[in-house]
């Protein structure tokens, strides 16, 4: 794709990275057909190829975001499909995360969607926080239609998304160290992640049992946090590359005081952005080099998982699970073969549905800002699961579990979850059902 940016503008270094992923654009439009928003809407602008368009307009222009550049950037999943399907090499990821940070720059939104977008960054990151906002939401929950058909709709769709019970917080989440059994095989640092650790805590509960089983000692270093996902997404960046620094500093800690083998991330949506760190603070002369070696060192935990000489599993379950591999998993890792060999090395049929590539709808905040268009793709994404004729689904990202659990009329569990019960833990909750090999347990 030509550009026409003047020398002024490519002085400007995000400018300058900008050019360089829109120059690599040749217009093929291959990207149109796995964009789950094109896909189901069938509007140009809301493809890859149109939003390239208006990006490209907006930042050679010098000018303003507009509503019609931010409506068609908001429903943006950044599934990063597109990036998997371009025979180009455009990094759309980082284009749009440019296009984001100069939207919330330049665009100053209506009142109600600020409010929403502010009170949706001062509480999903901070757990204390958001455990308290669930046990208010289920006071709020019988309210939630007097926001549908408002500029507050977002709000019915977080009320909606709110589960029933929240689990009590977990001793997984405190800073501490788990000593493997046995002898010491490798040491990581495991990030306990925000929202994960309300909603789901048996997640990284099942992580530090199968790691600490296999020899691996795990290390919960004091001073990480939130991992800056939501925030970046937002277009937040100042807030986006503190969390950033404050992680890099935690790990950086850890490495130097102990050493790490790797620094394990259960959610796929936190492993692509921490992956990325490097490219976020490259600019920054304190932290570049440090934040390219955290990203070097983070792994999915079945990434992880598949460096090791694994046992044979304690059981072999013989379930047939549907696995769903999350976008930030496929797209933004591209991590595609390692958990299904996990999970069929370790005794369960493993099913793939149909149109695997498309999103669920989740996208971190999305299923709450653009809640029609995540109910659409979430009933396509469970209709696709369902006719697997699978017992259960595994997936490796707790925003798709929710998503997923909201309509799916099977259990929806973390591929950890499953490989742990495998290996000789506990068997995850939800999962009692009418199969034999299930009663079996």
């Amino acid at each position: 794709m030509q550009t026409t940016f003047s020398p002024e503008q490519l002085a400007d270094p995000h400018v300058a990275e900008s050019e360089k992923i829109l120059r690599k654009c040749v217009h093929c439009g291959f990207c149109t057909a796995t964009c789950p928003t094109y896909v189901t809407l069938g509007n140009e602008l809301d493809s890859p190829r149109g939003r390239i368009y208006l990006i490209k307009d907006m930042l050679e222009g010098g000018r303003a975001a507009d509503k019609e550049i931010v409506t068609h950037i908001d429903r943006c999943l950044s599934c990063l499909a597109c990036m998997t399907t371009c025979p180009s090499g455009v990094n759309y990821m980082h284009l749009v995360d440019h296009a984001r940070a100069h939207i919330e720059k330049t665009y100053r939104r209506p009142l109600p969607d600020r409010l929403v977008r502010a009170l949706l960054a001062f509480v999903l990151p901070y757990p204390a926080r958001f455990r308290a906002a669930l046990r208010l939401a289920k006071l709020g929950r019988p309210f939630a239609g007097l926001f549908e058909g408002t500029a507050l709709k977002p709000l019915a769709a977080m009320l909606k998304l709110a589960p029933k019970a929240v689990p009590a917080a977990s001793a997984v989440s405190r800073p501490a160290t788990h000593a493997p059994k046995g002898a010491r095989r490798g040491r990581v640092a495991l990030l306990t992640g925000c929202a994960q650790s309300v909603l789901d805590p048996a997640i990284n509960e099942a992580t530090v049992s199968l790691l600490t089983r296999l020899g691996v000692e795990v290390v919960v270093p004091r001073g990480e946090g939130c991992c800056g996902a939501l925030v970046h997404h937002m277009g937040k960046e100042d807030a986006a590359l503190a969390d950033a620094r404050r992680n890099v500093d935690a790990w950086t800690r850890e490495a130097e005081a102990g050493g790490l083998d790797a620094i394990v991330i259960t959610a796929s949506g936190c492993g692509t952005t921490i992956k990325d760190y490097g490219f976020m603070l490259r600019l920054d002369p304190a932290y570049a080099a440090k934040a390219a070696k955290v990203s070097a060192l983070a792994k999915d935990v079945t990434e992880y998982l598949a460096t090791l000489d694994l046992p044979e599993p304690a059981r072999k379950p013989g379930i047939t699970v549907a696995y769903h591999s999350a976008c930030s998993m496929q797209h933004g890792q591209r991590i595609t073969r390692q958990p299904k060999e996990l999970l069929g090395r370790a005794g369960f049929v493993v099913k793939e549905p149909r149109e695997g590539h498309l999103c669920c709808g989740s996208a971190g905040t999305y299923n709450m800002l653009q809640p029609e268009i995540s109910a659409r793709l979430r009933d396509r994404k469970v209709k696709n699961i369902e006719a697997t004729g699978a017992a259960l689904v595994a997936t490796g990202n707790i925003g798709c579990i929710t998503q997923i659990a909201s309509a799916a009329k099977m259990p929806v569990v973390h591929t950890v979850q499953l490989l742990d019960w495998a290996y000789g833990g506990e068997r995850p909750k939800g999962m009692a059902g009418p199969t034999t090999a299930m009663a079996a347990e």
